[in-house]
């Protein structure tokens, strides 16, 4: 027994480094999968609101004589942000960057269209109105909410793939990207009539 005890140790010491290895490997693929679950709900909420500006603007054109330039760029806003895809398993802060850039594009294309609508009476009583636009400030709520959740489990994975030891172990894992208020987001926006 006793010319076994050595070998015995060695499995014992190996077998516990195994494990910890895989320890370290499973919890850094579930908070990637968290991050990327998130990131779905982001995109859920980016998805609601381009549905309802769909809506609102079909809305808008049939109840008022509406300026088309105003329409036209809320439509092209809409396009762009759409068509923006981005693999959450390889969020680059560029590609963060340009994505906020074209949904800041829709958020400002909405103001103006919300603040042109001031003008007509007859739509801002219009029921129909009114509910997308409760509906479009509900969404607006949720995607922020999404953003910050998604925050929230990015700095949970960065701070678990980026600490010492484990970098060594996760060298497949990279460092997320979070969302960042836009620029110029820091100034208090100007409503004119």
């Amino acid at each position: 027994m006793r010319r076994f005890l050595p070998w015995i140790i060695v499995i014992a010491v190996i077998g516990f480094i195994a494990m910890w290895y895989f320890g370290i490997q499973n919890t850094a693929l579930g908070y990637n999968q968290a991050t990327e679950k998130e990131w779905g709900n982001v995109n859920t909420a980016y998805q609601r609101r381009n549905d309802l500006i769909g809506n609102l603007v079909n809305t808008v054109k049939g109840a008022a004589d509406f300026e088309k330039g105003t329409l036209t760029a809320v439509i092209e806003a809409r396009a762009k942000a759409t068509s923006m895809n981005i693999d959450p398993k390889n969020i680059t802060p560029e590609q963060l960057a340009e994505f906020n850039k074209a949904q800041s594009g829709v958020s400002s294309a909405l103001s103006r269209l919300l603040v042109t609508v001031e003008q007509y009476p007859t739509l801002k009583a219009n029921e129909n109105f009114l509910k997308l636009q409760d509906e479009l400030a509900s969404t607006e709520n949720q995607i922020l909410t999404a953003r910050t959740r998604f925050n929230e489990s990015v700095e949970v994975y960065n701070s678990y793939v980026l600490a010492q030891p484990r970098t060594i172990f996760l060298g497949k894992y990279k460092e997320k990207a979070y969302f960042k208020a836009v620029e110029g987001a820091d100034k208090p926006v100007e409503v004119k009539f």
